[in-house]
């Protein structure tokens, strides 16, 4: 299963529109969106194509495609309006063996993660910065941390950008689809 994974598009119908273009480009069966999908946010200036409308008719259209977890700027009033679960803190995944913990990053992050397992994937949004990394949970147990970084207002000259996971694989990709890092899941890590 091929897996596009995308974060904090914060209502901008420009880089949404890039995303799902992104996403019918690689031909992936599901997109998971890791929070803040229509807000902006008070610590944001306004993202390109501000228009949460468009977002939510554009993500409508694929609601069977979509897993989705919350984001700090994600409320019960946009539920109200998306078609698809968006209010569930985190979303577990288990892959040929692999444990990814998908969650925004707002409150369970590598400072503060969750119970996870030698080996687990711990996948945020939250930062805006595209992050892979190895830490240590309080148990000592060896985990990986992955972020795609932000598909609207990337921070710290990242690119707007997504990743790919298939086949034990994780790749980053700006939004016209060029690799800018890969990453080969180590089960024994």
């Amino acid at each position: 299963m091929k897996y596009v994974i995308a974060s904090d598009i914060h209502g901008s119908a420009f880089y949404c529109r890039k995303l799902l273009e992104a996403y019918d480009r690689e031909g992936a069966d599901r997109l998971l969106l890791l929070g803040d999908i229509l807000y902006h946010g008070p610590r944001n200036d306004l993202p390109k194509e501000y228009a949460p409308k468009e977002v939510i008719a554009m993500l409508n259209a694929r609601k069977e495609e979509l897993l989705c977890v919350r984001g700090n700027c994600d409320t019960e009033v946009d539920q109200m309006v998306l078609e698809f679960p968006v209010l569930a803190e985190y979303c577990l995944l288990e892959i040929d063996g692999q444990i990814l913990y998908a969650t925004h990053g707002h409150k369970q992050n590598p400072e503060n993660p969750p119970m996870l397992k030698k080996g687990d994937i711990l996948l945020n949004g939250h930062t805006h910065i595209p992050a892979c990394e190895v830490f240590l949970t309080e148990s000592g147990a060896k985990c990986i941390y992955m972020n795609p970084g932000s598909v609207s207002i990337p921070k710290e000259n990242s690119a707007h950008s997504y990743m790919v996971f298939e086949n034990g694989q994780f790749e980053w990709k700006n939004l016209e689809g060029e690799v800018y890092q890969t990453w080969k899941i180590d089960l024994h890590c």
